[in-house]
């Protein structure tokens, strides 16, 4: 942690060290550093900031990752359009850099005075140097008397304070802790993060995207109210610098388990990405772009839905996602869209909420007392009802299969297929490219974000819903770029039509599979086939009137239901919209009404509840040193005969033993002979599985009349298998009944998700531990005739023969 606080505070003064070289030789004919160089350099710095920003919040919910994320959003548009101005795209950069500078003076503003009242003194102050060198850049754009000297000093002084605070940590961290410069020592502020727990349970990148929220919101507010003479190609920069930052803070609310706030991220991206979109289309079109109006009322209904949910959480977000049903309605009802005064109006009251919402959120993560924001008041409310109850606790987040880092990411991939079909529905000429349509709502929202939903549900297990939405969204991708640049002449009409029909087949596989997962998935694939055919017939002109609109109609308002059903089943228990089940319903593995437990095999907890289930009488999946396995404890010889029969056991293949160390057998021991006794301690742990005499040992592990399912009436397979997770387990349970996850005959199973897949709900539980690190089960040795120096091999498995010999002559000799 310090030295990645060393990075971030290091990478700002060099940022402001290289402004304030720039401004000091602003006046002189050629500048020390040129415009493009400094461009390149602050793009540069600003990945570096976002990288350490980011790395070091999961520890805490500091105000230095706000801080650099903010000052690395700004230096990234800063240095775009510095860029532009070396290249002479911008004559006058100085308009385009208002909105920028003027977002970057407040919110660094809220982050010092946020840092001044939880008492981050060096923090506040670099933020407030950084904001008042912001507003000295801001004046002098709007007043040269200021001169470039106080906007130079300021960078000066935030490079000082800086390589302070970063000098500091590097004494900590070369002294081992023996030394420390006043104000820099973090230990303290560590401790007191921890005893308040402001990282526990919350979203650290909440307050860094509702301060990228007021980037796009300033663009449009300086227009309005005069502060720049118009929306150009310099304001660009900043709208997708904040709608590129809001994408990637999207995933990292993901990865911290709060799927709300990574929805309303990637919803705002979306319309931070089209309003760059439409004030970069004049540069080649003289007229401006007019936007889809039917697209932006449906987005206005998704932030509400989204707002009502989120209200649930916290009534003050949600309130403050109702700003955004403002603006998209306003932009509905505006032709020309983000040029009109209407939405600019509204966008000044997203700037004033956004900065509000994010000092309470600031404030909240590092004070001990804390601004009320209706946390827990409509939990309450509910708590009373016997309808509505919501989904808390350590499952809320349970991935479909296996084990995940992310968060469900269903509900965005629904909304981005909402706004990609309505935004088709747009009156016009179909034979026009579309240009105002088809890449921001089409490209961005049902392309880009949507490949963002397929590959969170593919980290999830859940394999068929990530192929639908990675393939639908190149869909989107390839035939918006296809159509916004022409590429449906008479020439090229065959070749797309090709590309068409290739990609409705492989979606009527996905309509096929989906007939096995549930109603609303193969409705939902089914109802995509007539989008793909509306898409054909306009390849070849042959589409007929009303055709498209209907398709896309149909597939708007099935993924609209999905989308309500997505969200209430990942807020509340019980079903209160239903996928349905499945159309075609198959005996076997997977095809049950209920979901076994997914538990991580990394935490302890989940190896004592997996313990908890077996000693039951439940049988659970397993990770071990070879291939995934069944397992029953022998105390429980109901959960034995289970295993047996979901297993399909065939008699030829017998069930095994397992023990965590030889102590279990110790009570036996005068039944075993002294060579077997002693190849047994040589060879174990190891991946050996031993076939040695049924005898009385075998009543002494309480099975009874399930002991007839284990072994052989003339022999018994035992192992101690070396991997500590299911050594720890059997510590736990005691001897354990084992047998290979998967019916007999088939394959082996080598991943967690198998074991879901081949044994369905047959099982009670499965221990997750990712791929298994051998493809092949253990090796099987006959020891029935040890004592007479003859051993046999049943398998060959990870352990050669020779090995194997080794050991036994080992043992004989001593």
């Amino acid at each position: 942690e310090s030295l990645r606080a060393c990075i971030a505070l290091l990478g700002i003064a060099a940022g402001s060290l290289l402004l304030a070289v720039h401004f000091y030789s602003s006046p002189r004919a050629s500048p020390l550093i040129p415009s493009t160089a400094l461009g390149v350099l602050l793009l540069v710095l600003s990945a570096l900031l976002a990288y350490a920003g980011i790395r070091r919040s999961p520890r805490n919910a500091s105000l230095l990752l706000a801080l650099c994320l903010t000052l690395s959003a700004s230096w990234c548009g800063y240095g775009v359009i510095l860029l532009l101005a070396g290249q002479g795209v911008l004559a006058e950069p100085g308009d385009a850099l208002v909105p920028g500078l003027a977002t970057l003076a407040l919110a660094l503003l809220l982050v010092a005075l946020v840092g001044f009242l939880c008492r981050e003194p060096l923090l506040a102050l670099l933020a407030a140097a950084l904001a008042l060198a912001s507003a000295h850049e801001l004046a002098l754009h709007c007043s040269s008397s200021l001169g470039p000297s106080a906007v130079a000093c300021g960078h000066l002084m935030v490079s000082l304070v800086g390589g302070y605070f970063a000098l500091g940590r590097m004494l900590h961290f070369l002294a081992k802790g023996k030394l420390a410069l006043p104000g820099t020592d973090l230990a303290g502020k560590k401790a007191q993060e921890q005893s308040r727990g402001s990282a526990g349970g919350t979203n650290p990148f909440v307050a860094p995207g509702l301060l990228l929220n007021m980037l796009p919101a300033s663009v449009l507010g300086c227009r309005l109210l005069g502060v720049t003479h118009g929306l150009s190609l310099g304001h660009v920069p900043w709208l997708w610098a904040a709608g590129t930052y809001q994408m990637a803070l999207c995933v990292l609310s993901y990865r911290a388990m709060d799927a709300l706030v990574a929805t309303a991220f990637g919803l705002t991206s979306i319309l931070q990405f089209g309003a760059g979109y439409c004030l970069l289309h004049p540069a080649w079109q003289p007229e401006e772009p007019s936007l889809p109006a039917p697209c932006l009322v449906v987005f206005s209904i998704l932030f509400a839905v989204l707002a009502l949910f989120l209200s649930l959480r916290s009534p003050v977000d949600g309130l403050y996602l109702l700003v955004f049903v403002t603006y998209c309605i306003a932009l509905a009802c505006s032709p020309r869209g983000f040029f009109a005064g209407g939405p600019q109006g509204v966008a000044v009251a997203v700037f004033v909420a956004s900065a509000l919402v994010a000092v309470i959120h600031l404030y909240n993560a590092g004070a001990r007392a804390k601004i009320p924001t209706g946390q827990g008041a409509v939990r309450a409310l509910l708590a009373r009802s016997s309808l509505l109850k919501l989904r808390e606790g350590p499952d809320l987040h349970a991935p479909y299969l296996g084990y995940s880092k992310y968060a469900d990411a269903d509900v965005l991939a629904y909304a981005c297929s909402v706004l990609a079909s309505f935004a088709l529905t747009t009156p016009g000429d179909p034979q026009a490219p579309l240009g105002t349509v088809v890449i921001p709502w089409v490209v961005v929202a049902g392309g880009i974000l949507k490949l963002l939903g397929g590959s969170v549900a593919f980290a999830r297990g859940k394999t068929l819903e990530s192929s639908a939405f990675i393939l639908y969204a190149v869909m989107w991708i390839i035939w918006g770029l296809a159509r916004y640049g022409g590429l449906y002449g008479t020439a090229r009409s065959f070749h797309a039509a090709v590309g068409i029909v290739a990609f409705t087949l492989f979606n009527s596989f996905i309509v096929f599979c989906s007939l096995f997962l549930n109603t609303a998935w193969f409705f939902y694939s089914l109802s995509f086939t007539l989008v793909a055919g509306s898409f054909l017939l306009d390849a070849i002109h042959a589409l007929p009137a009303g055709y498209d609109i209907a398709a896309t109609l149909i597939f708007g308002l099935v993924s609209f239901y999905c989308f309500l059903a997505a969200l209430s089943s990942s807020t509340f228990e019980g079903c209160c919209l239903p996928m349905g089940g499945p159309v075609v319903q198959l005996s076997g593995g997977g095809a049950g009404a209920t979901r076994c437990l997914h538990l991580p095999a990394r935490k302890a907890s989940s190896v004592k509840r997996i313990a908890d289930i077996l000693r039951s009488g439940g049988t659970c999946g397993i990770p071990t040193d070879t291939v995934y396995v069944l397992v029953a404890a022998c105390s429980r010889p109901d959960a034995v005969e289970k295993a047996h029969r979901s297993k399909r056991q065939a008699q030829d293949r017998p069930m095994s033993l397992w023990i965590s160390s030889l102590k279990q057998l110790e009570p036996a021991k005068h039944l075993f002979t002294p060579l077997l006794w002693d190849f047994m301690e040589a060879a174990w742990p190891s991946p050996i599985s031993l076939v040695i005499p049924r005898g009385e040992w075998v009543d002494l592990l309480g099975m009874k009349d399930s002991a007839k399912y284990v072994g052989t009436p003339r022999s018994v397979a035992i192992r101690i298998p070396d991997c500590s997770v299911t050594t720890h387990l059997i510590d736990l349970v005691g001897p354990i009944v084992v047998t290979s996850a998967n019916p007999t005959g088939e394959a082996d199973t080598t991943h967690h998700n198998q074991v879901y897949a081949k044994l369905g709900d047959k099982v009670d539980a499965v221990l997750c531990g990712g791929p298994s690190p051998e493809n092949i089960a253990s090796t099987v040795v006959d020891c029935t005739k040890i004592d007479s120096g003859n051993i046999g091999f049943f398998r060959v498995g990870i352990i050669p023969k020779s090995q194997v010999l080794q050991i036994l002559e080992q043992v004989q000799k001593k």
